[in-house]
């Protein structure tokens, strides 16, 4: 069995909501060291690594190891019913996972079904990125908005000089360039030029829960799967997503 406590009910959706942008339905993790998830979205081009730390909640108590299976997209609209700040206990009794609320002498509970789901990935890919990029988070996603009004994919290219985002489509093109020293690049390491193309849209999806005020990392390599991560409260995010490999 296993019991814990957020002080706030409002930073658990916030950290939730990093896996429900990807996944519908996922086994977390749960043991003495803290709760993690590590799943691939149904089109097998994504994935995500997620790990909150015991020391990240109020209260923390569990015996054992515990795979607990979950329907986030339905975890997402509890949660997203918290009023004011209040507490959060999740618990499991039997086969249910127990979310309750508590506000001073009020509390709510709710009581969703632990799932039977298969293992997810067992291990993170293992590339030898050459390029890596720390981006403020609120940009980049200012970015794709531009991206989206011109085309479903996007380039990446990281350079000695700079980062660049290109966007080519049947009626427009986008270039959006950053020197090395532009305010919005945090850090830009380049071993060899990096450039790869992906979906729009689970990149938006992928850096959506990222607060606009933080930094994001990208990790970047010449037609391979890139490396995204953040911090969302007190979870780190680890995201894959593979790139489109144009055949000539």
């Amino acid at each position: 069995m296993f019991k814990f406590v957020v002080e706030d009910a409002k930073k658990w959706k916030n950290s939730i909501d990093a896996i429900v942008n990807l996944i519908d339905e996922g086994q977390l993790e749960v043991s003495k060291d803290g709760i993690s998830l590590r799943a691939m979205d149904t089109s097998q081009i994504a994935m995500i690594s997620f790990f909150m730390p015991s020391s990240a909640f109020m209260e923390y108590s569990v015996e054992g190891l515990h795979r607990v299976g979950i329907n986030f997209d339905s975890l997402i609209k509890i949660l997203a019913r918290t009023r004011g700040k209040e507490q959060l206990e999740i618990s499991q009794e039997e086969n249910k996972l127990v979310l309750r609320f508590i506000s001073g002498k009020r509390k709510r509970s709710f009581k969703v079904p632990i799932l039977e789901l298969p293992m997810g990935a067992q291990k993170e890919p293992t590339i030898q990125h050459t390029a890596l990029i720390k981006i403020n988070g609120g940009q980049l996603k200012e970015t794709l908005r531009d991206a989206a009004l011109v085309s479903s994919h996007i380039t990446l290219d990281a350079s000695e000089a700079g980062f660049n985002v290109e966007v080519h489509g049947e009626l427009a093109d986008l270039k959006v360039e950053s020197e090395k020293t532009s305010e919005e690049i945090l850090e830009l390491t380049v071993q060899a030029p990096s450039r790869a193309t992906f979906p729009l849209q689970y990149l938006e999806d992928i850096i959506k829960a990222c607060p606009d005020s933080e930094a994001l990392t990208i990790n970047l390599k010449g037609n391979a799967p890139v490396k995204i991560e953040y911090g969302v409260e007190s979870a780190k995010i680890v995201y894959y997503l593979a790139p489109r490999i144009d055949v000539e």
